[in-house]
């Protein structure tokens, strides 16, 4: 990011402040900013063309959606997200953080499915915000759609590719368990190979994944390291301390508590 100090640890909020209120809501980007924030994260969801809960914002018929660029698109995580309330499109969350109280905070755009990343484009130029985002995908295909249309768009690729956590169910959690561990070893060659083919400019990382390798390979690179999703003060330091760039919480409050501990 431009003016980037990559001596001091960026603070994302996740959703804005999802522990705060709920996610993709004006109300967690109010909080996350009031948190003193550096850049807000947010998902981008196709709303499903047979979804009723949006009314006026019905997706219209017409072309496959992978060919599209007049989707609705909404701030939703999911689709149970967003059927369990009225979201915000992103054209208003962008209308939004294009205010004044959120001059100077940066723009995670996480985009949860793929075939409609020109569109997401489209509207972050429109809205003046392009210079200020990194958008983000687990789909690598995404990435290279963004980047054939764009070379100046900084982009981030999340991993792993999940959609749910294997670590919550204790059936999956044993086989999840060693694939973290062979993914863990692989991970900082395949980081610096993306990163120096110019596929993308940073790494998501879940934070079971990052290892001083990963931290070294990503900085070799000349790229960045974003860690996901840690509301732990303990393992916040503990990153803080590897020298990743920045760390996304769900209660950006943390990083107050980590200055705080800090100072004492």
């Amino acid at each position: 990011m431009p003016g980037l100090d990559r001596h001091r640890l960026r603070r994302v909020g996740h959703k804005g402040a999802d522990l705060i209120a709920p996610g993709n809501t004006y109300a967690s980007f109010d909080a996350a900013l009031a948190a003193g924030v550096d850049m807000i994260e947010f998902d981008v969801l196709p709303q499903r063309p047979d979804d009723k809960s949006a009314g006026r914002r019905r997706e219209p018929e017409g072309p496959e959606r992978s060919e599209r660029r007049d989707q609705v698109l909404l701030l939703a995580h999911d689709y149970e997200d967003a059927g369990a309330r009225d979201p915000h499109t992103l054209q208003e969350g962008l209308a939004y953080l294009a205010t004044e109280p959120f001059d100077g905070v940066e723009l995670d755009v996480d985009l949860k499915l793929p075939g409609y990343e020109l569109q997401v484009l489209d509207a972050l130029r429109a809205a003046g915000m392009l210079h200020r985002s990194l958008i983000c995908s687990q789909y690598r295909s995404s990435l290279a759609a963004i980047r054939a249309a764009d070379r100046t768009v900084r982009l981030g690729l999340s991993v792993p590719k999940l959609r749910r956590d294997p670590f919550r169910s204790r059936a999956l959690a044993p086989a999840a368990l060693a694939g973290m561990h062979a993914l863990r070893a692989l991970l900082p060659f395949e980081a610096a190979r993306v990163l120096r083919a110019g596929r993308c400019d940073a790494l998501m990382v879940q934070w079971r994944l990052v290892t001083p390798a990963l931290v070294r390979a990503i900085g070799g690179a000349g790229g960045e390291l974003y860690v996901w999703t840690v509301d732990d003060l303990s393992r916040l330091r503990a990153l803080e301390a590897l020298g990743v760039t920045g760390v996304i919480t769900n209660d950006p409050r943390l990083f107050e508590d980590l200055v705080s501990s800090d100072s004492g």
